[in-house]
Order: C-alpha cells, then sequence, then structure tokens
C-alpha cells in the first residue's frame, strides 16, 4: 500500500514550479487531516495510487502560481468581487443544466472547467477562446471519460463549460467533495464540523476570482457549488454582498441519483466505494447541509435568495430565469431566450436509472428524512 506524505507532495510541487511561497498557511492542516484520512481509511486502486497524490500536488502547485501571479501585479488585489451570485442547493437538482443556461449570458462571467483546473497564467480577453490550456483539458477530460463512461449521460459536460467552484475551495484543502475520488470519512466529518472554519478558505475562493477576472471579463460572477450550503456563514463574511439562487427537487430522487454518479466515480479510485454505508452517509450529510442553510435563510432574510424548481426547469427554463433576471435587476437579452431553449434542446437528460437499494436507500426513510425540507419547499419539488 502506497502512503502519501504531505511533505513529499509539498516538495514535488515546488520542484515543478521552482516557487516557494504556497500563501495562507490555513492550508496546511486541512491538507494533514486530509493526507492523514486517505492513509488510514482510503483503499486506492491502481488508478486512485497515481491520480489522488497527483490531485494533492496540482492543487499545491496551482497555490505556487497563484501567489506568483500575486507578487509579480499587487494590482491583482484592488479587483473587486461584486454581488456575486452563488448557485446553491441539493446536488443532482439542475444546477449544472442552470449553470450552463446562466453562462449563455455573455454578461455573466463563470467558473469554465479548463481554467478552474489551471488558474494560472490568469486568461486574457484575447485568448480565452485559443488558450492552449483548452486543448490540454480536453484531452484530460476524455481520458476521464473513458475511466467513468456512464458520466456522459449524468450531467452536461464541457471544458468551455461552467465547472463547480469546489475546485477553488480544493486549493485550500477545505471541501467535502474530495470524496467523490476518495474514502475519507474522517476527514469528511471534520471539515463538516461546526468547529471547522472555512473562511479561510472563502478567502482563498475570492483571491482566485480576482486573479481570473484582472484580465478577462466580464466581471458579474456566477459560480456554485452544493458544498457551499455547509458553510454559508463563512461564505457570508467574506463576499457580504453575495446572491443565491437554489435549486429544489424531490430529495427521493435527488439523494440515489447522486450516490449513483459519486458512486460511478469512486469505483475508479478506490477498491472498496462501499456504497450502502455512503448512501446512508450522503443522505445525512446533505439534510444536514439545508438545515444549516435555512437557518442561514431565517437570519440573513429571504431578499438575498431565489429559488429555481428542477421540474419547472425541466418543462420551461426560461419563465424561471427570467424571474431571477428581475429579482437581481439584470437586463435579460431577448436572443437569451433562444439560447436557452436552444441548449436544452440541444442537451436533453440522459437516461441515469438507479437502483436506491444499492445504496442503502428507500423512499420512506428519506421522506421522513427530509420532511422539513419538503414542507418548506412546496410547489418547487
Amino acid at each position: 500500500m502506497t502512503t502519501i506524505d504531505r511533505g513529499t507532495l509539498l516538495d514535488q510541487a515546488r520542484a515543478r514550479t521552482g516557487l516557494c511561497d504556497f500563501g495562507e498557511a490555513t492550508f496546511v492542516e486541512p491538507l494533514e487531516r486530509l493526507v492523514d484520512s486517505i492513509n488510514r481509511e482510503s483503499r486506492l486502486s491502481k488508478v486512485g495510487r497515481f491520480a489522488v497524490p497527483e490531485m494533492l500536488i496540482a492543487a499545491l502547485v496551482n497555490r505556487l502560481e497563484i501567489e506568483h501571479w500575486y507578487t509579480r501585479h499587487p494590482e491583482i488585489e484592488e479587483q473587486q468581487i461584486v454581488a456575486p451570485l452563488f448557485g446553491i442547493g441539493l446536488p443532482r437538482t439542475g444546477s449544472t443544466a442552470l449553470g450552463y443556461m446562466l453562462s449563455l449570458d455573455r454578461n455573466t462571467r463563470v467558473l469554465r472547467e479548463w481554467e478552474s483546473g489551471r488558474p494560472c497564467p490568469p486568461p486574457e480577453t484575447m485568448t480565452e477562446h485559443t488558450d492552449p490550456r483548452i486543448a490540454a483539458a480536453q484531452a484530460a477530460a476524455d481520458g476521464f471519460e473513458a475511466l467513468v463512461p456512464k458520466l456522459r449521460d449524468m450531467l452536461p459536460r464541457g471544458i468551455e463549460g461552467p465547472q463547480e467552484c469546489y475546485t477553488l475551495l480544493q486549493l485550500s484543502f477545505s471541501t467535502s467533495a474530495l470524496e467523490a475520488f476518495m474514502h475519507v470519512p474522517s476527514y469528511v466529518q471534520w471539515v463538516l464540523s461546526p468547529d471547522f472554519d472555512m473562511e479561510p478558505a472563502y478567502r482563498y475562493h475570492r483571491r482566485v476570482l480576482k486573479l481570473l477576472q484582472w484580465r478577462c471579463p466580464p466581471r458579474r460572477w456566477f459560480v456554485r457549488t452544493p458544498a457551499h450550503m455547509f458553510a454559508l456563514d463563512a461564505l457570508n463574511r467574506v463576499y457580504p454582498d453575495a446572491q443565491f439562487v437554489m435549486t429544489h427537487r424531490d430529495p427521493v430522487k435527488a439523494l440515489p441519483s447522486l450516490c449513483s454518479l459519486m458512486h460511478q466515480i469512486r469505483s475508479a479510485f478506490v477498491t472498496d466505494p462501499q456504497p450502502e454505508a455512503f448512501g446512508r452517509a450522503q443522505a445525512a450529510q446533505w439534510a444536514l447541509a439545508l438545515e444549516r442553510t435555512f437557518e442561514f435563510r431565517a437570519r440573513i432574510g429571504e431578499a438575498r435568495f431565489f429559488d429555481v424548481s428542477h421540474r419547472r426547469q425541466m418543462g420551461d427554463p426560461v419563465v424561471q430565469i427570467r424571474a431571477l433576471y428581475d429579482r437581481l435587476g439584470w437586463y435579460f437579452d431577448p436572443a437569451l431566450d433562444d439560447r436557452i431553449r436552444s441548449w436544452q434542446d440541444m442537451n436533453p437528460k440522459g437516461a441515469h436509472p438507479v437502483d436506491s437499494a444499492f445504496f442503502g436507500l428507500d423512499a420512506a426513510t428519506l421522506t421522513q428524512q427530509y420532511d422539513f425540507y419538503v414542507l418548506r419547499s412546496t410547489g418547487l419539488l
């Protein structure tokens, strides 16, 4: 069994870049906890033994390069991230499709998949569609889809399309989303505990957005990941003018679908993905996320939130998106109407049958576990 060593990861990142400044040291303890959890709990497959250390080194390389750009161009710090729109909600509630449709507005900046993996050098308007990282990212995505072929039917994908911004939290090793690639229950429990401070991770999240918009507007950001729901107070301290769009779907459908998606990925990286234990853990975890979200909404009020129904989005997404624009005070270009409908026609929902029992889930238990959510979300599910 290969043991991952934190010091070796740091040394390899330094050697690959010739740089030594990782920025704030707040990432060190999360990295230590993650590495310890991987070594004790993840039975990595042959692919995982290679891919997981590379994933960690890549995050460290990105930190080194980001700090290097800030050192060379301190004016980047002067960039402002104004009233960003954050997409939240249970996973598998149509948030990926919503992200793609909102990205069709040329006035909206999203985190594109190719730049989320390699944010440096910061993209430039003149070359943002010819950047060599696009081809490199496409080759990597093709390899990943060959490893997890069912992924194509599970969600829209595209290198120049929007990526979840958990990848920016990953630069601080502070996101439970990493469990899609490895079995790390003790690390996840720690990251999701009320004692864990996510504010440093969100400060770094903002640091990367500043870098990305510096030479490549627009500056009206839409970023998303369900993982934000675990730490909205920390997010709000860093982004006090943030707005939120929350997607909704019946958890009896969403949770098994999530488990199936993550199981496909985990099975490539670990030898024992433990589907039943994982399914029950996910059900408890996302109920906690919703509880924290509704507590947060109650504290700050509803003015900064807009709700989107997955069911209605599948029928006619433009109606809800127009209403979202009205709430935000954004101009809705009539041409956007056709672009949204055309995108939906070209990206029909793929077939994704799920055996809930395989993940230790059943409709009756989920209905009871999420009754607080269902009652609060009447008309949205």
